[in-house]
């Protein structure tokens, strides 16, 4: 839990923000922040499959990173915010993890001796839910990572890549059609997909199709980008793979992974790489991390 206090005075969105995001009374028994599942030793995702809320309550889906979320036009995994302020507030409500009503909430911060100060001085006026929302996305507008090798390797210095981390470029491109759906400075299309993983059983997250009930959507998910991708481990919506290496063995094999998946996507082939492709393309995708997950502090 982050324990510094800035004076007043010099308080900004961001620093409001960053305090927020590391302090649990935006939880109903004050036992949870935000930063309790987005850790940023693991990318400012979690370190398991389903996160601890209030009560030792677990989330429903895994915790997605909020890194290089500022040019994001849609959030959680499936879609239901448009808006990084809208992401911010979503969490603090809901009954699995911080189980705190907005309208409570604001009334804590504005009968908190630093809060109460801060918010007026950050906003001119008291704490609200447009303001909470506000400074929590200030902070997370700031978790962007942007100086990777593969950074470095698109900027032209192309003798950063090793000749495997260059196949695995090119397999990303080519043979395993990754780039069909990660694309773009964060690698991802913001768009919903469903990779198979979907089986159409009574009990299965729907996925996007709990936003727009579009039969169609069933067993959509969000495409993550894949920046730090080597720190946030485990990978997918309910986290059920815990490596880099089985992620590739899923796409190379879906069939068999899920014989029977429904609706899923047409470009969601068998890949057949050898074993030298698949460690090739894990090469290529641990260039789009940094050396540490993330300094904060």
């Amino acid at each position: 839990m982050c324990s510094f206090y800035h004076k007043t005075e010099e308080m900004t969105a961001v620093e409001l923000g960053k305090k927020l995001f590391f302090d649990p009374i935006l939880s109903s028994d004050n036992s949870v922040a935000c930063a309790s599942c987005h850790k940023p030793e693991y990318g400012f995702a979690d370190n398991q499959a389903f996160s601890i809320g209030v009560g030792g309550k677990r989330t429903s889906r895994n915790t997605p990173s909020v890194l290089n979320m500022k040019n994001r036009t849609a959030f959680f995994w499936d879609g239901r915010a448009s808006t990084l302020e809208e992401q911010a507030l979503g969490p603090i409500q809901n009954p699995d993890e911080m189980n705190l009503p907005i309208a409570e909430a604001i009334q804590r911060l504005n009968k908190h001796p630093f809060y109460s100060k801060a918010f007026y001085k950050v906003y001119g006026k008291p704490a609200d839910s447009l303001t909470l929302g506000k400074a929590l996305a200030a902070f997370e507008e700031t978790l962007e990572i942007e100086e990777t090798r593969m950074d470095q390797y698109f900027a032209g210095n192309k003798s950063i890549f090793n000749e495997s981390e260059k196949r695995g470029l090119q397999l990303f491109n080519e043979k395993a059609g990754c780039i069909e759906c990660h694309f773009g400075p964060d690698f991802t299309n913001d768009q919903f997909k469903n990779i198979g993983l979907y089986s159409g059983g009574k009990n299965e997250d729907l996925g996007r199709y709990n936003v727009t009930k579009d039969k169609k959507d069933k067993g959509k998910f969000k495409v993550p980008g894949l920046r730090n991708v080597i720190y946030t481990a485990p990978y997918m919506h309910d986290g059920r793979f815990k490596t880099l290496e089985e992620v590739i063995d899923y796409y190379n094999s879906p069939d068999a992974a899920n014989p029977k998946h429904k609706n899923r996507d047409k470009k969601i082939k068998n890949l057949h790489l050898t074993t030298q492709e698949k460690q090739d393309l894990i090469n290529f995708l641990k260039t789009a991390s940094t050396e540490k997950p993330y300094k904060v502090f």
